[in-house]
């Protein structure tokens, strides 16, 4: 063999090696397909991982939900009951107080923020009676009261039986009896012939009241047109103006219905604030709020915990694996996304089911308690995409683990 034959190849003096593989650059596309694939190839143990996700946002989702549902049929029943009445009376304090102008529910119903609003007023010398056999002394706290409009509409009560009374000042006389005056006088049901004493003269029940929630005074009270009112010792001058305002303008409405009842001597009328129950709403709402936000943290540490310990568990039964693919040529970067990608894919997946679940358990708790459903739009995207960054950021561990594995000692265990 010649001298040529056997010596390398050589061009100006320099020896040419073969061209060796080019080392192709892993793209997201590869990452993807590659967590894919290695979700698939343990399908068991990717259901479990993500079901364990998934019970921890769907905790999450339906405590949120129900919680929200049922601040929303409260909030209805409080809306019903009236966090937007307001009460006009004369002002309490020392010193002789002016009665309430005769003008004053009109006063108030000029007001741009008021919806409705309804007077009572009290006959002083209105002595109610079952038959005119009851002796005089035996009143049981049953007092006379005239109206202006329609009280029950104006506090969200209703009429156990019957109608309201007649408002206008030439009704004929007529009763409606409230709740504990009806039962104080013994009239459990309305009849035709259902009348009552008062004045000396008998009066026809026309009307029965269902408790008043709002105004728990009336509920003792019997209620007669004005006309009939004044020859009972009434003096034309409302007690009380329910007024029923533009929820959100409570405030503003009761800066001027002082000013508005009585331009003169504004300070000698008194507006309450909102009822007990708005300040009831506005406690519910801050607690609601804390509880919400405490849970959603727990249900999405618990849903990040339970990640890394997948990714980990995940990271130890795949070292030949690892081992394999760094031999091949595989950076440790390659290594550390691929596994990355794997935990924020099963983030994603359990975060998906998880709102799903929670919110197929919120929708059928909250129908079957015959409540509003309401589910916050950010505990459903902000659930998600919290599972999704706190999922990514427990892989970080467990990636970087399976990075830092040499090939060596990861072959060793094949």
């Amino acid at each position: 063999m010649s001298a040529h034959s056997t010596s390398p190849r050589t061009t100006s003096a320099h020896t040419v090696r073969p061209a060796g593989p080019r080392t192709r650059t892993v793209g997201p596309g590869d990452l993807l397909r590659l967590g894919v694939f290695g979700l698939r190839t343990r399908p068991g143990r990717v259901v479990l991982s993500a079901l364990g996700i998934a019970i921890g946002i769907a905790a999450m989702i339906a405590v949120v939900g129900i919680s929200s549902s049922s601040k929303a049929a409260l909030d209805r029943v409080l809306d019903a009951l009236g966090t937007n009445v307001l009460t006009v009376t004369k002002a309490q304090g020392f010193g002789e107080v002016a009665p309430l102008p005769t003008t004053a529910v009109e006063s108030v119903l000029r007001q741009p923020d008021v919806q409705a609003a309804a007077g009572v007023g009290e006959a002083e010398d209105g002595r109610v009676y079952r038959s005119p056999f009851v002796p005089a002394a035996e009143t049981k706290g049953v007092g006379v009261m005239t109206t202006w409009g329609d009280i029950p509409a104006v506090l969200g009560g209703s009429l156990a039986a019957g109608h309201w009374v007649d408002p206008s000042p030439d009704a004929p006389a007529q009763a409606v009896l409230g709740a504990a005056a009806a039962e104080n006088l013994g009239i459990d049901r309305l009849r035709p012939d259902t009348a009552v004493w008062i004045g000396g003269q008998r009066v026809q029940v026309v009307g029965i009241l269902a408790p008043m929630q709002l105004a728990e005074d009336l509920d003792n009270q019997v209620f007669v047109p004005r006309g009939f009112a004044a020859s009972l010792g009434f003096d034309g001058h409302p007690t009380a103006v329910y007024t029923r305002v533009d929820p959100e303008r409570v405030a503003a409405a009761r800066d001027v219905l002082a000013n508005a009842v009585r331009p003169d001597r504004p300070q000698e009328v008194g507006v309450t604030r909102p009822s007990d129950a708005f300040a009831a709403k506005n406690a519910t709402d801050d607690s609601f709020t804390g509880l919400l936000v405490g849970i959603g943290g727990v249900a999405l540490l618990v849903g990040g915990i339970g990640v890394a310990n997948t990714m980990v568990i995940t990271v130890l039964e795949r070292r030949a694996e690892v081992g394999v693919r760094r031999a091949l040529g595989a950076r440790r970067r390659n290594i550390r996304d691929q596994f990355l990608v794997e935990s924020l894919l099963l983030s994603f997946l359990g975060g998906v089911a998880g709102v799903v679940i929670g919110l197929a358990v919120t929708i059928t708790f909250a129908v079957g308690q015959g409540w509003p459903v309401a589910i916050p739009l950010w505990a459903v995207g902000g659930g998600l995409a919290a599972t999704v960054v706190i999922g990514g950021v427990s892989g970080l561990y467990p990636a970087a683990r399976a990075a830092r594995i040499p090939p060596t000692s990861a072959l060793a265990a094949v």
